[in-house]
């Protein structure tokens, strides 16, 4: 049974960077949409981005507005890593949260797993979290 853990977090200043994993064991993420969401505290989880599967290479990329050009998502797929990377820089107060990773949910319909979803009920594997906390 496939289960993920996200690493990475902690305290950063305004302007800085952190790398977040998330590591697959159990199972495979190689042909499965990879999504990055976060929750602040008081508010409704939120999708930061998604990596698809649709090729044998990395993406394509959903990235939500507000990080498009600060953020990027990759992913490895060797056996012995089989990890999705959130790259974050510039980071902003506002960036703070609990950031989760999840595997996209198949449904039955041919492929459907390896497109992206913005809908949270559509990833039906999620790590327990790792927090990220933006502050001078």
């Amino acid at each position: 049974q496939l289960k993920l853990v996200e690493s990475g977090g902690g305290l950063v200043q305004p302007g800085g960077s952190l790398r977040l994993s998330c590591a697959g064991s159990g199972g495979s993420l190689g042909n499965y949409a990879i999504g990055w969401f976060r929750q602040a505290p008081g508010k409704e989880r939120e999708q930061i981005g998604c990596i698809s599967a649709i090729s044998r290479r990395d993406g394509p990329t959903d990235l939500r507005d507000s990080v498009k050009g600060r953020f990027t998502i990759v992913r490895d797929n060797d056996k012995n890593k089989n990890t999705v990377y959130l790259q974050m820089n510039n980071l902003e107060p506002e960036d703070t949260g609990t950031y989760y990773c999840a595997r996209r949910r198949a449904t039955g319909v041919y492929n459907e797993h390896r497109f992206c979803a913005s809908d949270p009920g559509m990833y039906d594997v999620w790590g327990r979290g790792t927090q990220v906390t933006v502050s001078s």
